[in-house]
């Protein structure tokens, strides 16, 4: 099971003149790093790849051990988890949009009078009223 942004784990065995990505007038000539360097984004694309586990639910017998710690032998019956990688993309898409709109609205947060291109994002504030307007409106 893993997570990698960028060139990843590959990166380890890499030196650092190798995985740096070279900025020029015209951008960068790599993104080795992903589109993230230190938590913030480069403005370049993000790339993020992961990796999960087979299902551990199949129906060849497996050892492990009872409640008093016996050896055992276990096999799965029925269709549990046939194939996890189906599920697996949408939970992955849905955790790195929450983490990126996190980050965005933390930006926003810690940098209120900051004018940028963020979007306001329409709210009810407590009491059902329309979203309050912000210090810079």
């Amino acid at each position: 099971k893993g997570v990698e942004v960028g060139a990843g784990f590959g990166v380890v065995t890499q030196r650092g003149s190798e995985h740096g990505d070279e900025l020029t007038p015209e951008g960068f000539l790599s993104n080795h790093a992903g589109g993230v360097v230190g938590g913030i984004s480069t403005g370049q694309d993000i790339l993020v790849s992961m990796a999960i586990k087979p299902t551990s639910s199949i129906r060849l017998p497996k050892q492990s051990i009872d409640k008093a710690g016996q050896p055992v032998e276990v096999s799965t019956e029925g269709r549990h988890d046939p194939c996890v990688g189906i599920r697996a993309t949408p939970i992955a898409e849905a955790m790195l949009a929450l983490v990126l709109v996190d980050h965005a609205l933390r930006h926003r947060a810690q940098n209120a009078d900051v004018v940028c291109d963020t979007p306001r994002i329409a709210g009810l504030a407590p009491g059902g009223r329309q979203d309050v307007p912000s210090p810079r409106d």
